[in-house]
């Protein structure tokens, strides 16, 4: 019996539509940005990114920096699992594939990439971010991070989630960003709203930004706040394996003798 084609399939088949997804897969963006990168009104990126979040394939998050705006992220795992099982209406056995987040035998041919994690205290996040690249990546990537106006401490709960994830952190301090200009990274990545919007240039570096809300302002009882914490890790985990996926395919198409398979 003929089915009709998931709908997944035509939101995916729009040729802006697709743009805008090309687009959130690099980092998060208010839509002005994405106006000026996809060069379309904004009447026609609003609808379309509406079309998108109906589906649960973007997600909408006020800047905590301005609260007139939004920034907007990909949602890879729902599109991951729709696009799957779209393809299982064809046949069973295309819906059979490893989710997106999951590797972990990730290799570096050459110096190893360098990595910048930015926000505001550097007590929760940017140090949690830094601890699981290099957890990851088995140290085969330099991780950083730095806030604007760095807290005293980490924050115990951040250090007590990674403890979970068997991955240590308690010799971790916060660090100012002023000590890292000047300095050359693969990405610079920043995770919160202030300070992207007041983030300096950093040369030649792709900046990456991921809209995250501050665990640290969580309230409620110490379990829900910890939940809190242990969302943000799990968040962090998907994104960075996706950005080390990136950051290795890049490495073995610019490193001299490197293989590329057949």
């Amino acid at each position: 019996m003929e089915q009709p084609a998931p709908s997944v399939l035509k939101l995916l088949a729009h040729d802006l539509r697709w743009t805008l997804l090309q687009q959130l897969t690099q980092s998060d963006y208010r839509v002005a940005e994405l106006v000026a990168q996809v060069k379309q009104p904004l009447n026609l990126v609003s609808y379309h990114l509406r079309q998108l979040r109906q589906a649960g394939l973007v997600h909408e998050r006020r800047s905590a920096a301005d609260e007139r705006s939004f920034y907007y992220s990909l949602d890879l795992q729902r599109l991951h699992t729709l696009y799957l099982e779209a393809s299982s209406c064809l046949h069973p056995s295309l819906g059979e594939a490893i989710p997106p987040g999951s590797r972990t035998d990730f290799h570096f041919d050459g110096p190893p990439p360098r990595l910048l994690f930015l926000c505001t205290s550097n007590s929760a996040r940017s140090q949690m971010a830094e601890a699981l690249v290099d957890h990851l990546s088995q140290g085969q990537v330099q991780a950083y991070s730095a806030g604007s106006h760095p807290a005293p401490a980490v924050h115990p709960l951040a250090i007590r989630t990674l403890v979970r994830r068997d991955i240590q952190m308690s010799q971790s301090k916060p660090k100012s960003l002023e000590g890292f200009v000047g300095q050359s990274f693969d990405r610079v990545i920043t995770l919160c709203d202030r300070v992207r919007e007041r983030c300096p240039t950093w040369g030649d570096s792709s900046p990456i930004h991921w809209s995250l809300p501050d665990p640290t302002a969580a309230e409620g009882s110490e379990a829900e706040r910890q939940q809190v914490f242990d969302q943000l890790a799990l968040q962090l985990d998907v994104r960075i394996r996706l950005l080390l996926t990136l950051l290795e395919q890049e490495r073995q198409e610019t490193v001299p003798g490197q293989k590329t398979a057949s």
